[in-house]
């Protein structure tokens, strides 16, 4: 069974909705370096999917209280 602190779910530590936070919470690496890795695969690819896969995660990660 897994606790809290494996969830993954969106972070408090956000700067937009907390999706980039909360995967480098749960993947144990630092916030910044997933925000910057992020953008810059977004970019390489066109952007579009990037911003898609984010809106989905927004909508589907829970929320940091949920």
């Amino acid at each position: 069974m897994m606790d809290d602190t494996t969830k993954l779910r969106r972070s408090r530590d956000r700067v937009i909705a907390g999706v980039c936070g909360g995967l480098a919470d749960w993947l144990g690496w630092s916030p910044t370096h997933l925000r910057i890795l992020y953008v810059v695969v977004s970019i390489l690819s066109a952007a579009f999917p990037g911003t898609l896969v984010y809106l989905i995660l927004w909508f589907v990660m829970p929320g940091p209280d949920d």
